[in-house]
């Protein structure tokens, strides 16, 4: 198994410059650890690109939290577009799956190839995503996917398993300390129903077992 924090080691040491790195980034709280991580290696610029996202104030709140964020850093978020047929049309037949299987994976791919072609079109040297600071992200499917991207678009893809050493809950610190907004779900209409059949069955579940108390 590959340590992709190892390897991010490695890459941080060997740099000579502070190169531009565009960040791809899910939300506000998930990119708060990466930021204040990378700030001292590389000039950072968020990319939002999360089509996916639903409801539509759902996606507006994310994109404020995530420009309230930048604020305190000093950095320039780009948003994406919001056209989210690529992923629709890439998880046909799979809507039913659980969180985490491969439909979750064509979610990372069109994210991380959009981000790939802005930052290769904008003279980004460097591209990376904060997907793998969540505990609930597959890092080698992330990992391997941005290696595939860097042959196709010819730039550096940053590997990364943020989650390591703390990151997760270092993320959870910062949003705290900001005040910053958290989502419960991860951000699909896929995601939000089953969050919301989760609930719905602890909710069932603690009816039963107060029932049960009386």
């Amino acid at each position: 198994m590959i340590n992709y924090q190892r390897e991010l080691d490695k890459l941080l040491e060997s740099l000579e410059t502070k190169p531009k790195l565009l960040l791809h980034s899910c939300c506000g709280p998930c990119s708060s650890y990466v930021i204040d991580y990378l700030k001292k290696y590389f000039e950072i610029t968020i990319f939002f690109y999360n089509p996916q996202i639903e409801p539509r104030e759902e996606y507006l709140h994310r994109l404020e939290t995530q420009r309230e964020l930048a604020l305190e850093y000093e950095i320039e978020v780009l948003e994406g577009h919001r056209d989210a047929t690529p992923y629709y049309n890439g998880i046909k037949g799979m809507e039913n799956q659980r969180e985490g299987g491969e439909r979750c994976g064509i979610c990372y791919q069109f994210r991380m190839e959009e981000t790939a072609k802005m930052a290769k079109e904008n003279n980004f040297p460097y591209f990376a995503t904060t997907l793998s600071v969540s505990p609930h992200k597959n890092a080698l499917k992330i990992n391997k996917i941005g290696e595939q991207l860097s042959l196709d678009y010819e730039i550096n893809h940053l590997p990364s398993d943020f989650k390591k050493r703390g990151g997760y809950q270092k993320s959870v610190e910062i949003s705290k300390e900001l005040g910053l907004y958290r989502q419960d779900y991860c951000g699909c209409i896929f995601s939000k129903n089953q969050r919301e059949q989760e609930k719905q069955t602890h909710e069932k579940g603690e009816e039963k077992n107060g029932s049960n108390g009386n």
